[in-house]
């Protein structure tokens, strides 16, 4: 599912990258059918690498990278990462976001997200020290739970509920961090983590317990049915374009200085849940209404990143505004629903 607003995008990623950066390393990839997993296939392939994309399909979506499987530096493993041990000692770098990530989903799912992020992260670690590869791990704004400083830097411990029902993803992550730096400390593991903050752009998924908010209110809009917000929607969150949030990955798994660092990948503009809706609405020219339904348990009241570090580390600052992202995700969702109808 390769079509011109993607196309387009991932142009301006490369032109923020260079061409020479990955050219023929072995690359792995877990959740490389998801939502930002098939965007770092997408782009390591343009730049002739050779991609082991692996995914068991739980959340990603096959179509998410079918138009890659005729590239000849590309190949596509069903795989579970927890029962996941490849012998094959010829990469260079792994990217390890396989994870459940929708609080709705990674709820109904909390044995599995544990898994992914604890026995997944180890196995995925196991094969960087025996590859002497670079090792990035996709953590997650949600170690810090309901965070008390806002912007809310890297030293932050977090403000998070072990026992409550999000903890499977919050305390998931935390370990796997703990995991990456043990390895590090241990074995000399050259890891890298990234804690990504809401990212949203085209391929994210809006169906079911898989949609979260931002998918969900445009799908909600182009349907014309109420935008549902949680709360009273004065809770706040942070949106990152897809091409940042990328790019940002991908400069953290090369620039030198980030082995054994931590550094937020986020867009430090906040903006409340209900205004969010209140601009998709005008985006859409929807006909919807909004309707206020009960907030989650331990849902956080805000959430913005101090991007300092990645600004020193990383020379990276998001460039793409919430309003232009938002119409070319709105676009692209325009475009995926008539392909699919």
């Amino acid at each position: 599912m390769l079509d011109h607003i993607i196309r387009q995008d991932l142009e301006s990623i490369l032109k923020q990258l260079g061409k020479d950066g990955f050219r023929s390393n072995g690359i792995v990839i877990t959740g490389g059918a998801g939502f930002l997993g098939s965007w770092l296939c997408d782009v390591l392939v343009s730049l002739q690498a050779a991609v082991t994309c692996i995914d068991d399909f739980s959340t990603g979506l096959r179509e998410n990278v079918e138009h890659l499987l005729d590239a000849s530096k590309f190949r596509l493993l069903d795989l579970d990462v927890t029962h996941s041990n490849l012998e094959d000692d010829r990469h260079h770098l792994i990217l390890h976001l396989a994870s459940r990530a929708s609080p709705e989903e990674y709820q109904q799912h909390p044995i599995e997200t544990l898994a992914a992020n604890s026995q997944g992260t180890k196995n995925m670690l196991e094969l960087a020290r025996k590859c002497d590869a670079a090792f990035v791990y996709a953590s997650s704004s949600e170690v810090y739970g309901d965070a008390e400083i806002i912007p809310t830097p890297e030293s932050y411990w977090g403000n998070v509920n072990p026992v409550g029902p999000r903890s499977c993803y919050d305390e998931g992550k935390r370990f796997g961090e703990a995991l990456c730096m043990a390895y590090h400390r241990a074995y000399g593991v050259d890891v890298r983590i990234v804690r990504i903050f809401n990212s949203y752009g085209p391929r994210l998924r809006s169906d079911g317990f898989y949609g979260r908010a931002l998918s969900r209110f445009i799908d909600q809009a182009l349907s014309d049915r109420d935008v549902t917000v949680h709360g009273t929607g004065d809770q706040t969150r942070s949106f990152c374009y897809v091409t940042d949030t990328v790019t940002a990955i991908l400069l953290a798994a090369t620039r030198s200085e980030m082995e054994g660092q931590v550094v937020n990948v986020g867009n430090p503009n906040e903006v409340s849940i209900l205004e969010l809706a209140e601009k998709v609405k005008a985006i859409t020219g929807t006909s919807s209404k909004v309707a206020f339904h009960p907030r989650p348990t331990d849902d956080p009241q805000r959430r913005c990143p101090d991007i300092s570090k990645a600004k020193e580390l990383l020379r990276w600052s998001p460039i793409v505004t919430l309003e232009e992202g938002l119409r070319k995700t709105v676009d692209w969702f325009m475009q995926y629903r008539q392909r699919i109808i």
